[in-house]
């Protein structure tokens, strides 16, 4: 049952504004945040930042629309929570790619308990890389999470042959970018000390060892300092997003998927770890498509399961960078 709240009413502007700020949490591929906000009094405009791009692990820019489509996601999340109805314009200028989408109010709407539970979650939503705990996921929560995503895209939830498949697929994968000079590089620096302050990963938030896995994570190339109890992932789920293009406009409704999942996941007490890797080459991006009977196109893999209350301590948040480094609102100057 839905309960309506109501607000004092405000400026689009002040709420597009809070909104972008929200947008900063968002998941993105090596915590890159390839994302910039402008914000104007009658709009909100999302941009692609191409220099936080990916050029060896994500030539073709499908994570980080991903990223994009979470951040997007979230900004709908937290203007909904506000009290305002938006219309969404994705990918709005053929002539401009990196204009990800624009966000118009529409009017005011009222405000749920979910939507304000959703928005909340969107400050606690983290990444915990350890094994989860041997809980199963109850069927109830994994409908809901389900639910969540389709109404954005589309998910799969894999049988246990298909993560068997996955499996060895990520296993193929980690080898492959092993043997990349290139990709070694990037993932050096996103998890290093040279790292753009306030983005990657650092130490804290990678395992201190290899964890017990059905599927295998990225490796790294290095190891972190989250310290990692016993235990195996035996009662993990796992799923794909899917859709049925695989073009910017399909990657961006897919980050979109992700966050909505994401956040309803975190609402029950869910762990959910995106696995790029196994997407990015191209051998095991075909075995995924296999997996969906190539009826549609892989966007990412996902490791679902309880959070291991015996783990010691939850992990530290990502660094984010400064909000004027991913929030421009300059516009509003003459609104002041």
């Amino acid at each position: 049952m839905s309960h309506e709240t109501t607000f004092v009413d405000r400026l689009p502007a002040a709420a597009f504004a809070d909104a972008a700020t929200a947008a900063s949490k968002a998941p993105s591929i090596l915590n890159t945040q390839p994302w910039l906000w402008e914000v104007h009094p009658d709009r909100l405009d999302l941009f692609a930042n191409r220099r936080r791009q990916l050029a060896a692990g994500d030539p073709q820019g499908r994570q980080l629309m991903l990223s994009c489509g979470a951040a997007l996601h979230h900004a709908r999340v937290a203007l909904a929570a506000d009290g305002w109805a938006v219309h969404v314009d994705r990918l709005p200028h053929a002539g401009d790619p990196d204009l990800v989408a624009t966000l118009v109010v529409s009017g005011r709407a009222p405000v749920t308990m979910e939507g304000l539970r959703l928005a909340h979650m969107i400050w606690i939503r983290h990444t915990d890389r350890r094994p989860v705990s041997e809980q199963p996921i109850p069927e109830v929560g994994l409908q809901a999470i389900e639910a969540a995503a389709r109404a954005e895209g589309d998910l799969q939830i894999l049988s246990s042959e298909d993560v068997a498949d996955l499996g060895s697929a990520a296993c193929r994968a980690a080898a492959v970018e092993a043997g990349d000079a290139q990709v070694a590089a990037e993932l050096a620096y996103w998890t290093g000390r040279a790292r753009l302050a306030g983005t990657g990963l650092p130490p804290s938030v990678l395992p201190a060892h290899p964890t017990q896995t059905i599927v295998p994570s990225r490796d790294f190339g290095r190891p972190g300092t989250l310290p990692v109890g016993a235990g195996h992932d035996h009662a993990a789920v796992y799923a794909l997003l899917f859709g049925d293009g695989d073009g910017p406009h399909d990657w961006l409704r897919a980050g979109e998927t992700l966050s909505a999942a994401w956040l309803t996941a975190t609402t029950i007490g869910v762990s959910v770890v995106p696995l790029s890797g196994v997407v990015e080459v191209a051998d095991t991006w075909h075995t995924l498509r296999r997996l969906l009977a190539r009826l549609g196109y892989p966007y990412l893999a996902l490791r679902l399961g309880i959070a291991n209350p015996e783990q010691p301590g939850p992990p530290p948040r990502t660094p984010r960078l400064p909000r004027a480094r991913v929030v421009d609102d300059s516009a509003l100057s003459d609104q002041r």
